[in-house]
């Protein structure tokens, strides 16, 4: 698959930029209170544009440091660093998140975790891998003996009492909660059957676009909280190895 061969190659090579600045000085900004910007996140983003528009110079891009740029009914989707805080930090869950969208429809993506030298991938009707091996969710069927993964948002400060809430109604009934710091590697753990669940709200688009198709492929379902659709455009997100995926529902239904 073109498109997808392409998205693993531009992962990696976006990948070593963050390899590059691992130990170095990071020059750390802030956008928000809790949302940082460094070098890194800009350069890997520089890299994946310019790659990009030499490659396929009429496809849209929607980018986290530069926002959207207008084109055809192709569109990369791309997160060049996902895990800026855990960067900076240098905590080891960090990745490079690109995904492609035809139409409306998601058709492929690839996920890098450069630390580890993981690449995650997947497209349309072909299966998910990690490093060229196909992956599977897990055989977890009860939510009592799932290990859930999740998220805070960056305004978490001002929906604290929502956020605990939810965080208090799984920790509850899960076997436990786990909180990474990247969405998108979040998804492919789970597709990798590492984790059996994930929730969380007012993701961007660029923090799920690759790791969905990925999480799907490997037999994973996601929703919204009603069971819905899921939207990269939307605010709310439910994945899970599928077998579980009623009873983390009905949680967050019962908080409501």
């Amino acid at each position: 698959m073109e498109h997808l061969d392409f998205a693993i190659e531009l992962a990696r090579e976006a990948g070593g930029v963050l390899k590059h600045y691992m130990n170095r000085e990071k020059h750390i900004e802030f956008k928000g209170r809790a949302n940082l910007v460094t070098v890194a996140d800009r350069e890997s983003e520089a890299v994946i544009i310019r790659r990009i528009r030499e490659r396929y110079p009429s496809h849209a891009i929607l980018a986290e440091e530069s926002g959207a740029s207008s084109g055809s009914d192709a569109k990369w989707i791309i997160d060049p660093l996902d895990g800026t805080t855990n960067f900076a930090h240098q905590y080891p869950f960090f990745c490079v998140s690109i995904g492609f969208e035809q139409s409306g429809r998601l058709l492929c993506g690839a996920v890098y975790d450069p630390w580890r030298d993981e690449m995650f991938s997947a497209g349309r009707g072909i299966g998910a891998f990690v490093n060229g091996e196909r992956i599977h969710v897990s055989e977890a069927v009860k939510l009592s003996d799932a290990l859930i993964m999740t998220g805070f948002p960056y305004g978490v400060r001002e929906k604290m009492e929502a956020v605990l809430e939810q965080f208090r109604a799984f920790l509850f009934e899960s076997q436990g909660v786990r909180r990474g710091g990247s969405a998108a590697l979040d998804l492919c753990y789970m597709a990798h059957g590492r984790v059996d669940g994930f929730w969380e709200v007012d993701l961007h688009p660029w923090d799920t676009a690759a790791g969905v198709v990925i999480l799907e492929e490997a037999g994973g379902r996601v929703t919204d909280f009603s069971g819905g659709p899921f939207s990269v455009y939307g605010k709310q997100i439910v994945a899970s190895n599928g077998r579980i995926h009623d009873e983390m529902m009905a949680v967050l239904a019962n908080l409501k």
